[in-house]
C-alpha cells in the first residue's frame, strides 16, 4: 500500500481526506480523539512545505437545519490549538471563494473545507460518490491523501472520487497505514485466537460471526446480542433484546460451531432499562417473563477470563452491557481490565468498545482501539474496501 512517505509532495497541494466525525454536545467537542489521530499526516505534509487542503465530513446533512448543527468550524478552531497555527476555514464546498483561498496559500499553510455532506443537502453528491463533484475536489491539489479511515467502507466522492481522478499521485496517510497494519495481524493471528462480540443485534454481526467463526479458537458473546443466541439454545430470555428475526441464523451456527461460541451463564437483570430500578444477578435458567438481561453476570465474566487466560490475539467489538449505566458496565470494563493487566494483545474494533475503553482510561493501553467502527467490522466480514482499493 502506498502512503505519503512514498509520494513527492514538497511543495504541492495536498489534499487530505481527515476524519473530522467528532461528538459534540451543544455546539462544542465532547472528545478530540479524531483531530488528535490526524495530526501526524497532517503535520508531516507541513513539514514537506506542502499546501495543506483538508476534507472531512461531520455528521450527516439530510435538511437544511442540519448545516448549523455540523458546521465545521468548529473543528477549524481546535485543530488550530493543536497545530500551533491557524487553520484557514473556508464555509464553501466549491467555488470561487475557495479556489481564490487555495490560489493564494503559501507552503505550510493548511486549509479546512467545510463539511463536505453539505453536498448531500442536493441529491446526496457526496454520499453518492457523484462524478463531477469528486473531479472537481481532484482538481484543487496535486496529490490525494487519504487518512480517514472511518469512511473507508464507503465510496464518496471525497475519497474514491478524488482518488480515481489522481491516479499515480494518490495514498494513504500515517493513521490509515497504522489501522492497516494494526487489522492484518489478524489475517494470521498468533493463537490461540479469541473474539469477543457485543452490541445489540445479532444483524450487524452476521457477516463477521460468518467470516471468523471458522478463523477463531473461541468466540464469546454478550451483550444484547447474547440473548438471541440463547433464545435459540431455548432459554426463556424474559424482557431481554431480542433480534427475532435472526434466531435460525443463531440455531445454525451454534449446530455447526457450539464449540466455539460461549454464551453467559449468568446476567445482571432488571425490570426496566434503567440504571435505578433494582438490580439482581441470575443464571440463565432463572431468567423470569419481566427481567430484562442488561449486563453479564460475575459466573459469566469468571468464565470468559478462563477462555481469554489462554488467549494470544483478542479481537473485540461491541460492549458487552449497557455501559453506560454503572449497574451494568462490569462486564465490559472488568474484562477490558483483565485483557490489559495480563498484556493480552487486544484490537478494540472501534465504535462504541472504544468510548467504553476511552471511559475507563484504557483506550490507550491496549494494542490497538480502532478508530473506524464500520470501517473495522467490514475488514473482519472479509470485505474489500472502496477507499482502500480506490488507491490500490
Amino acid at each position: 500500500m502506498k502512503t505519503i512517505k512514498d509520494l513527492d509532495i514538497k511543495n504541492k497541494k495536498v489534499l487530505i481526506r481527515c476524519d473530522f466525525n467528532v461528538p459534540l454536545k451543544d455546539g462544542k467537542i465532547e472528545d478530540d480523539n479524531r483531530i488528535v489521530e490526524a495530526l501526524p499526516t497532517i503535520k508531516y505534509a507541513i513539514e514537506e512545505n506542502a499546501k495543506v487542503i483538508l476534507l472531512s465530513h461531520l455528521g450527516r446533512v439530510k435538511e437544511e437545519s442540519d448545516l448549523e448543527k455540523n458546521n465545521l468550524k468548529v473543528v477549524a478552531d481546535r485543530l488550530s490549538e493543536l497545530l500551533g497555527k491557524d487553520v484557514i476555514f473556508v464555509n464553501e464546498t466549491r467555488g470561487e471563494e475557495l479556489e481564490e483561498k487555495i490560489n493564494s496559500m503559501n507552503p505550510k499553510d493548511v486549509l479546512l473545507i467545510q463539511n463536505t455532506r453539505y453536498e448531500d443537502l442536493d441529491g446526496k453528491k457526496e454520499s453518492s460518490n457523484d462524478e463531477e463533484l469528486g473531479a472537481y475536489w481532484a482538481s484543487l491539489g496535486d496529490v490525494f491523501i487519504n487518512d480517514a479511515f472511518g469512511t473507508v467502507h464507503r465510496a464518496h466522492a471525497s475519497n474514491v472520487g478524488i482518488a480515481s481522478h489522481k491516479e499515480g499521485n494518490s495514498a494513504v496517510g500515517f493513521l490509515v497505514e497504522k489501522e492497516l497494519k494494526a487489522l492484518s495481524e489478524l489475517d494470521n493471528p498468533e493463537r490461540p485466537f479469541m473474539v469477543i462480540l457485543g452490541g445489540a443485534k445479532v444483524s450487524d454481526k452476521i457477516g463477521v460471526i460468518e467470516n471468523l467463526v471458522t478463523k477463531a479458537d473461541k468466540i464469546l458473546i454478550g451483550g444484547g446480542m447474547a440473548f438471541t443466541f440463547l433464545k435459540a439454545k431455548g432459554f426463556n430470555i424474559g424482557k431481554s433484546l431480542l433480534d427475532e428475526e435472526n434466531i435460525d441464523f443463531c440455531k445454525k451456527v451454534l449446530a455447526e460451531h457450539e464449540d466455539k461460541i460461549i454464551l453467559p451463564v449468568d446476567v445482571k437483570s432488571s425490570t426496566e432499562y434503567s440504571n435505578d430500578t433494582p438490580m439482581k444477578v441470575v443464571t440463565i435458567n432463572e431468567i423470569e417473563e419481566n427481567d430484562m438481561g442488561l449486563d453479564l453476570g460475575p459466573q459469566t465474566i469468571d468464565l470468559y477470563e478462563k477462555y481469554l487466560s489462554l488467549a494470544k490475539t483478542v479481537i473485540w467489538n461491541g460492549p458487552l452491557g449497557v455501559y453506560e449505566f454503572d449497574n451494568y458496565k462490569a462486564g465490559t470494563e472488568d474484562l477490558l481490565k483483565y485483557l490489559v493487566d495480563n498484556n493480552i494483545k487486544t484490537i478494540l474494533g472501534g465504535g462504541d468498545i472504544v468510548a467504553a475503553a476511552s471511559n475507563c482510561n484504557l483506550k490507550d493501553k491496549v494494542f490497538h482501539a480502532s478508530t473506524g467502527g464500520g470501517s473495522t467490522l467490514e475488514y473482519l466480514e472479509g470485505k474489500k474496501l472502496p477507499g482502500i482499493e480506490s488507491i490500490k
